[in-house]
């Protein structure tokens, strides 16, 4: 071969390598380029993203490890744990105590309906109607409690506060107010005092009629059948019991009663405490002062028994448990006693125990409206049957007052 030739060859081959040398680069540049835009490098193991807890683990490192930040931390999250218990624990009990309460009403009312109807007990056709519709509920059931001998005094209060025929069943259906006159029997059934009452009624249809022997020494047993049967035949929010010689501001009563429908176990009226007396022969003798202690003591807080107002479920109280509530000589003295033990809420309102004129007209004057007016010396307005009709045009809130009330 001549050196010409040799001289080619080794040309061509430098160049083959020159080729070869920047291809090799190319490619290993490109491999570079695609490699880090699709390869996802792994995380190495044991450094995965830290947790909410780690990173509270590591912060606490940062701090230094401070044993007071350690113990505030894990002492409110502590906190917030048991507080978390405690509420839905609350919110149980409060749900379960609600249920079992509207259990023992529906079962009180439905032992309380049985005992009428096993006992003979009339009921009225309205309350036949409700308790057959058992979807109305009303406002308060307002009891006048009343004698054999009070006629005048009934008719008295028909003239002034109490709405006779088409009003009286207005104030039911749009007031959601029942008011009627609570008697009993005489102590010879069907005898002439049972059947004046029974002609009463069918003139005005505002008596309710118990299965109880009027006298004045069963007082306190009528005030417990009464709020038994009340309770049986409507659903209301509250059941009042008043006098036949007291004057009463229907709206009033009303109005007042709506700011405590809220709280399960309300017993409002006129609160007071007065002596036990123990010596035979004088108004309101107490046979059982020995239970009150020493000679002198007072008898505990309740309510004047001229008007009180007690709540649903104190009234569904004594109807399931009134077979063994003890009855005292005086009727006031009794409801209170009932309600001594029990978590009920005693609220004093003088509203509910205002003079006659001029207090009550005074107070009126004043903005300061009354609910029920009568006289401390008389436990009710003396003379009543005469002069209720002055207390009602002096201290009445006026028939405007009512109709446009709203409950």
């Amino acid at each position: 071969m001549s050196w010409k030739s040799r001289g080619e060859l080794s040309s061509r081959s430098v160049i083959t390598q020159k080729w070869i040398l920047l291809l090799c680069l190319g490619s290993f540049c490109a491999g570079m380029f695609f490699t880090n835009r699709m390869w996802t490098i792994p995380e190495p193991k044991g450094f995965g993203r830290t947790t909410a807890i780690e990173a509270e683990k590591l912060n606490l490192v940062s701090e230094g490890c401070n044993p007071r930040i350690l113990l505030e931390k894990q002492v409110m999250r502590e906190s917030k744990d048991i507080f978390g218990r405690v509420f839905k624990t609350h919110n149980g009990m409060q749900t379960l105590d609600k249920t079992i309460s509207n259990l023992e009403m529906e079962l009180a009312a439905a032992k309380a309906a049985h005992e009428s109807i096993r006992s003979g007990s009339p009921l009225s056709e309205n309350a036949e109607k409700t308790e057959a519709s058992g979807k109305r509920r009303y406002l308060m059931v307002v009891g006048i409690n009343t004698a054999f001998s009070s006629r005048k005094r009934r008719d008295s209060v028909r003239a002034t506060w109490m709405p006779q025929g088409e009003k009286r069943k207005k104030l039911e259906e749009e007031k959601g107010i029942i008011i009627r006159f609570v008697i009993g029997h005489g102590a010879t059934s069907g005898g002439i005092l049972d059947r004046a009452v029974e002609a009463e009624d069918n003139k005005h249809g505002d008596l309710l009629r118990l299965d109880h022997v009027e006298g004045y020494l069963e007082l306190s047993a009528k005030t417990k059948i009464y709020f038994a049967t009340a309770v049986a035949l409507w659903d209301a929010d509250f059941y009042v019991k008043v006098d036949d010689d007291v004057h009463v501001n229907i709206a009033t009563l009303g109005e007042t009663l709506v700011r405590h429908r809220a709280k399960p176990r309300v017993y409002i009226g006129c609160m007071k405490s007065g002596p036990v007396l123990a010596q035979k022969g004088v108004r309101y003798h107490e046979p059982e002062y020995w239970k009150f202690g020493e000679a002198g003591n007072k008898y505990f807080r309740h309510a004047t028994g001229q008007l009180y107002a007690i709540s649903k479920d104190l009234a569904m109280y004594i109807s399931i448990n009134q077979h063994v509530l003890h009855k005292y000589a005086n009727e006031d003295v009794s409801l209170g006693s009932w309600f001594i033990g029990i978590d009920a809420e005693h609220i004093d309102d003088r509203r509910l125990c205002c003079g006659t004129p001029p207090d009550c007209e005074w107070k009126a004057q004043a903005g300061n409206v009354c609910v029920a007016s009568f006289d401390w010396s008389c436990s009710g307005i003396c003379r009543s049957a005469e002069r209720i009709k002055e207390v009602h045009r002096r201290c009445g809130e006026g028939e405007k007052a009512l109709w446009s009330a709203t409950f």
